[in-house]
C-alpha cells in the first residue's frame, strides 16, 4: 500500500529545442524520370511553383539590360528586409540617372529584392537557353545552402551600384569572427553541468543577428564574381565613357583642322615670308666666311 502511494519523481530534464531551417541547394542537372511518370503523363505543378517559375525566368530574360545581384541573407525578420529595401531604394534614387535612362523611362523602376526559392530557381537555369550551361552552373556554385536573394536593378548604372552596394553594408554590417577566447568559453557553456541538477533548463532566446552577403551578379547575361562587381561599381557612367570615347575619336580631327584653318590666308603667307628670310639670312652668312 505505501508502495502505491509512494510519489514518483516528477523531475524531468528538457533539453532546449533545436530550430531546424529548410534550406538547399541550387542544382541545374536534369530531372529524373522515374516509372511512375511513364506513358505520356505529365508532371504538373501547384499554383504557387508555376507562378514562381514563371517569375523567376522573366527575371532572367531582363538579365540583358537589368543587372541581377545575388545575396545571401540569414536569421531577417520581415521588419528587417523591409528596412533594407527602403535603405536600397533611398540610395537608389540618390544617384543621378543617365540620359539613357531618363529617354527610357527606366530610372523610374526602383529596385526589386526578391527573396527566391532555390529550387524553382534551378529548374529556371535549366531551362533558360540564352545562358549556357556553363553559365548555369557557375550561378548554381556561387549559391550556398540557405536564403537567396536577388536584387534586381532597373538598368546598368554603376555609380548606383556602387551606392547600394554601400548602404548594404552599413545597414548590415558583416559579422565579426569569434576569437578562440570566445569559441572555447561556448564550448566550455555546453559541456558544463547545469547550475540546478533535475530542474528544466530555461530557454533563452538569442537576439537574431542578420547577415547578407555579396555572392556575384549577373550583369548583360555575363556571370560576376565579388570582385568583379566591386571593379564593375568603380566604372564611371555610360555618359562619361561615350563621351570620352567621342573625345578620343574627335581630337585627332580637331588638331588637323586647327593646324589647317591657322596655315591658311595670311597666316601662310606669313609662314613662307619668315621661311625665305631664315634661308636668305643663312646663305649671307655663308658667303661672307673667307
Amino acid at each position: 500500500m505505501l508502495s502505491r502511494c509512494a510519489a514518483r519523481p516528477s523531475w524531468s530534464v528538457s533539453l532546449p529545442s533545436r530550430v531546424l531551417s529548410r534550406s538547399y541547394a541550387v542544382s541545374v542537372e536534369a530531372a529524373v524520370d522515374y516509372p511512375k511518370w511513364a506513358g505520356g503523363r505529365v508532371r504538373n505543378f501547384g499554383e504557387r511553383k508555376t507562378h514562381l517559375y514563371h517569375q523567376y525566368l522573366k527575371m532572367l530574360e531582363s538579365s540583358s539590360e537589368k543587372p541581377l545581384i545575388f545575396l545571401h541573407h540569414n536569421e531577417f525578420s520581415v521588419q528587417r528586409i523591409t528596412k533594407l529595401r527602403r535603405d536600397i531604394a533611398a540610395a537608389a534614387n540618390r544617384v543621378k540617372p543617365s540620359l539613357a535612362q531618363t529617354a527610357t523611362g527606366l530610372s523610374a523602376e526602383p529596385p526589386t529584392l526578391t527573396i527566391m526559392r532555390t529550387g524553382v530557381l534551378g529548374a529556371v537555369l535549366r531551362d533558360f537557353a540564352p545562358l549556357d550551361m556553363v553559365a548555369s552552373r557557375e550561378i548554381a556554385d556561387m549559391v550556398p545552402k540557405g536564403g537567396l536573394a536577388i536584387l534586381t536593378l532597373p538598368s546598368f548604372n554603376p555609380p548606383q551600384i556602387e551606392a547600394i552596394l554601400k548602404v548594404m553594408e552599413r545597414t548590415v554590417p558583416p559579422r565579426k569572427p569569434l576569437t578562440t577566447a570566445e569559441i572555447a568559453a561556448k564550448e566550455a557553456e555546453k559541456k558544463a553541468d547545469p547550475a540546478t541538477p533535475g530542474r528544466a533548463i530555461p530557454k533563452v532566446s538569442s537576439i537574431p543577428q542578420p547577415e547578407l552577403k555579396l555572392l556575384g551578379a549577373l550583369i548583360e547575361r555575363r556571370v560576376l564574381s565579388v570582385s568583379g562587381v566591386k571593379d564593375v561599381s568603380k566604372l564611371p557612367t555610360l555618359d562619361t565613357l561615350h563621351a570620352q570615347i567621342v573625345g578620343l575619336l574627335s581630337s585627332p580631327a580637331t588638331q588637323l583642322a586647327g593646324i589647317l584653318s591657322e596655315a591658311s590666308g595670311g597666316q601662310l603667307a606669313r609662314t613662307l615670308e619668315g621661311l625665305k628670310k631664315g634661308l636668305e639670312e643663312s646663305q649671307g652668312a655663308q658667303d661672307a666666311q673667307p
